[in-house]
């Protein structure tokens, strides 16, 4: 294969390029641009161990994760160590490639970083100045763009707004906003104000700002222009407080009276109303004649707290402001939730000149927040908590199991084939079945304990101070509660359930990790017959991802056309001659190997793929078998059909189509049957089986004997052969119950006028009692293995051919 000329590729590029060797990672070509970067000529690179040229222990452990085959590319920011030893930043991005076949190196790609850096740092200079500008005026700046990010601010602005040392240190705008409206009194039309600001980038305007500090400021904004387009906002704030005092404190705070949706009121610094707004005469319901010269602890009270009001004017004394919920009594004698935010204001000389009260009405956003959380914190169905809650009960609860060193349990509690329910009866009975399961579930618990649903019909339960055996006790406890019959109307039926168990601390010490292993658990349950419970274990993870990587490795093989069929005579024991052949699938992986369709089959019925795989052996064994009926050799090919494949609706259809694309003569596919297919709908079943007879495609019973044997199926369905499962042959001839078994299915066949193959015969002593019980074929070792279509041919050139269907 011609090798590729990398020198003239890479040269072309404008980046700077190495090729590395994935096994010993020394550089196996550079181009221009590369030499120049390191400052080291071609032939100083090349051959040079790429881990010499790593400035940082990072790149030094990438290298070595690289050489240990646990890491295929990287795309970073990094420094290399240039020729002169000192670091150059560079963004590098390292993928494998392969340029022939069976040959991978590393592709290192390199852009520099230096001028960008320069570029960073003179950028950096210029900011510097500007803040410097910044810091310089007297009025408090904050700068953003149009959309809201805060692109810079000064000291006097933190001064202002009493910003906290952590929201200088660390750059967090929504927690800056939030502190910024957490200062303002009319917190709400504080952040109207500013929606309307960003909906109008050309606006320039002034607002007043009153603190919960008592200050006010003056709030001039201007748009930011670049290039005539509006590119930001400039706000700057100037303390104003001193200034609206000498001018009169009481028309200001009138003229917030009038504009004011919230409830009002001045008092004293006796804390006696002075004055109210029309809001607060509506809220309160009753005149402003009546409120001025009242005690606003006439007003409020707080049903838990006898001494509220005392509390409040220490905190307004000591701190000039407070905020809380209280409740108020109306004219009505009804009582009403408030949010009450108040504030005292103190002149030049730190006496208080009066106090100021905003409170609002919060009986419909208590209802909204009540109704809020039922939906954040509980399942709409059955009312149990939803996953939200369980994870904060759990997680408190996992700290005090840590802390006293007790146990816990989870439960993952899955109803067995409830879709029927939903199915036969209807989503709106299935979920009525789902209110009564939770019902039963909760008498099942304690206080402590938390049952949760997580939808469908899927509930966890979290138990607290529970081992082992108290676990298997509430396990049985559930599945005793729940066996006991449903009466729903004039309907009773049974629901069961399967139960996984994980254990803290020993199966996972947080919630995820022991749900992750309670359903684990419960699959397993579900797997080995359903109504019953099961405590986790390791090895049960293990097996589950062993099972779903064969399955992805199971679907890759189907695309890459890995799958194959090898043919296992059935040889006459009579005479000799070759009377068919069954089909057998297998797969050899390029990681697992060689695969036994023991170990897949039933994962590929698990997941339904083995549908695609019956089609797919279908198709093939049809293929080879038109082969050798045109080489004049024809023979009878047997495949397997699963349960699953063997229900689809277009089965029959796709049969007939296979021979018909083929052009293959009917009587030389047979298709094997298990038992557990025929007892399925007996009744289709059978209109299903004389379709295919119609076609001339011969029937069997694989394995027959293993499954649930009726000998009624073998007088009314179509049928032309058993074969007997090798379990019954190994033990032949010594093994009394294996030759009872094996002489009443011969018998039993030869009155129905059914041939018999015995399958697994590896013994001359075994094929020779079965010749003597009138058996009359047999496949196994003692003949063949299973063969490649060409080793089968040869066999085939060596063996009597008896004429298909005799």
């Amino acid at each position: 294969m011609t090798r590729i000329a990398w020198g003239p590729l890479i040269d072309g590029l404008l980046e700077s390029v190495w090729l590395v060797d994935p096994v010993d990672l020394r550089i196996l070509a550079v181009n221009q641009a590369a030499c120049d970067l390191i400052g080291l000529g071609r032939d100083e690179l090349v051959g040079k161990p790429v881990i010499e040229l790593a400035a940082t222990p990072e790149d030094q452990f990438f290298w070595e994760d690289v050489a240990a085959g646990q890491i295929n590319g990287i795309h970073s920011e990094t420094l290399l160590r240039g020729a002169d030893g000192l670091p150059v930043a560079v963004d590098r991005r390292v993928s494998r490639v392969w340029p022939e076949v069976g040959r991978a190196v590393f592709l290192v790609g390199i852009h520099d970083l230096r001028q960008q850096r320069r570029a960073e740092n003179e950028l950096e200079k210029r900011i510097a100045e500007l803040r410097a500008t910044l810091e310089s005026t007297a009025d408090g700046i904050l700068v953003s763009d149009l959309g809201g990010d805060i692109r810079n601010y000064n000291r006097h602005f933190a001064q202002l707004w009493s910003v906290p040392e952590n929201l200088l240190l660390n750059r967090d705008d929504p927690a800056l906003y939030a502190h910024l409206a957490s200062q303002v009194i009319d917190a709400e039309h504080y952040q109207q104000r500013l929606r309307e600001i960003a909906d109008s980038p050309l606006l320039e305007a002034t607002d007043i700002l009153v603190l919960a500090n008592g200050h006010v400021l003056e709030r001039v904004t201007r748009p930011q222009y670049s290039r005539g387009q509006p590119t930001g906002r400039v706000f700057s704030f100037r303390d104003i407080s001193q200034h609206l005092l000498q001018e009169s404190q009481l028309k200001l705070a009138a003229k917030v009276f009038a504009s004011s949706l919230e409830a009002i009121f001045i008092t004293d610094p006796g804390f006696l109303i002075l004055a109210v707004n029309p809001a607060c005469e509506t809220l309160t319901q009753c005149a402003q004649s009546k409120l001025i010269g009242a005690s606003p602890q006439d007003l409020f009270h707080d049903p838990h707290d006898a001494v509220l009001m005392s509390t409040v004017q220490g905190q307004l004394i000591e701190h000039g402001f407070w905020r809380g919920q209280v409740w108020i009594r109306r004219q009505d004698q009804s009582a009403c939730a408030v949010q009450v935010s108040w504030v005292l204001l103190r002149d030049d000389q730190g006496q208080v000149l009066h106090t100021i009260g905003f409170f609002r009405d919060l009986t419909e956003e208590l209802t909204a927040q009540k109704r809020i959380e039922q939906l954040a914190y509980n399942d709409a169905l059955t009312g149990l908590p939803n996953r939200l809650l369980l994870t904060q009960r759990a997680e408190f609860a996992l700290k005090l199991a840590e802390r006293n060193v007790s146990e816990c349990g989870v439960f993952f509690i899955d109803l067995d084939r409830f879709k029927n329910i939903n199915d036969s009866m209807g989503h709106t009975f299935g979920d009525r079945v789902l209110i009564e399961v939770a019902e039963r579930l909760k008498h099942c618990l304690r206080d402590i304990d938390t049952l949760c649903r997580l939808g469908g019909d899927e509930f966890v339960i979290f138990v607290q101070d529970i081992d082992a055996h108290g676990a298997e006790v509430l396990a049985r406890r559930i599945l005793d509660s729940l066996g006991q019959a449903f009466q729903l109307g004039d309907m009773s039926f049974s629901v069961s359930c399967s139960i996984g168990i994980a254990l803290y601390p020993e199966d996972g010490k947080t919630l995820d990790a022991l749900i992750k292993c309670a359903d684990t658990a419960m699959y397993l349950v579900k797997a080995r017959g359903r109504s019953s419970f099961r405590f986790y274990q390791p090895q049960m993870n293990v097996n589950l991802l062993s099972n779903i990587k064969i399955d992805h490795a199971m679907r890759q093989a189907m695309e890459r056309g890995l799958f194959r069929l090898h043919y296992q005579p059935q040889i006459a024991l009579a005479g000799g001659a070759l009377l068919g052949t069954e089909a057998l699938i297998r797969w050899t992986d390029v990681e697992l190997g060689e695969m036994s369709p023991a170990l897949f089959i039933p994962l590929a019925e698990a997941s339904g793929f083995i549908i695609t795989i019956g089609n797919w052996v279908l198709e093939e064994a049809v293929r080879q078998a038109k082969i050798w009926q045109n080489c004049g050799t024809p023979v009878t090919v047997s495949i397997n059909v699963s349960a699953l494949q063997f229900q689809q609706p277009e089965f029959v259809g796709m049969v007939a189509g296979v021979l018909r694309s083929a052009a293959l003569a009917p009587h030389l596919l047979e298709l094997e049957l298990t038992e557990s297919i025929l007892i399925q709908d007996a009744n289709e079943t059978l209109a299903r089986l004389h379709a295919l007879a119609r076609l001339g495609v011969a029937l069997s019973i694989d394995d027959f004997g293993t499954g649930y044997s009726s000998l009624a199926y073998l007088k009314r369905f179509p049928l032309s052969k058993l074969k007997i499962d090798r379990s019954f042959v190994t033990g032949l001839p010594d093994d009394d119950g294996d030759r009872a078994i094996v002489s009443a299915t011969i018998g039993m066949a030869r009155g129905l006028k059914l041939k018999v193959v015995a399958e697994g015969v590896e013994t001359m002593a075994q094929r020779d009692y079965l010749a003597d019980l009138g058996c009359e074929s047999f496949q196994g070792y003692l003949c063949a293995p299973g063969l490649n279509a060409k080793a089968f041919e040869q066999l085939m050139a060596s063996l009597p051919l008896a004429q298909p269907g005799t």
